[in-house]
């Protein structure tokens, strides 16, 4: 082979060399940007279903307060009537226990 071969061959493994080492280095940084968007997006995420979970927290919590606001109305009510049935009975009662005592 002649010299002005040779160095050819030489030039274009040194380039071929180059190019491979750009291709490899713009391969990282392409896999870089890629892990660094992914991480953003992921981040991203984490916060949006954090934001939702306290979003449907608080929904949950309002519901539970009007449902257990709704209980204790409905209660009251029945101690209410109960108490009415009690008082309207006492009267009863208290012959009925008055008479045994008497008896005895």
């Amino acid at each position: 082979m002649s010299l002005e071969a040779i160095e050819t061959v030489n030039k274009a493994e040194n380039e071929n060399k180059a190019r491979k080492a750009a291709a490899e280095q713009e391969a990282k940084e392409l896999i870089a940007r890629a892990e660094k968007n992914g991480l953003a997006l992921l981040e991203q995420t984490r916060m949006q279903a954090a934001e939702e979970n306290k979003r449907l927290m608080h929904e949950a919590e309002d519901r539970a307060e009007k449902r257990c606001a709704a209980i204790r109305k409905d209660t009251a009510k029945a101690c209410e009537a109960l108490t009415g049935q009690a008082a309207a009975r006492m009267s009863a009662a208290v012959e009925r226990i008055v008479g045994k005592v008497v008896k005895q």
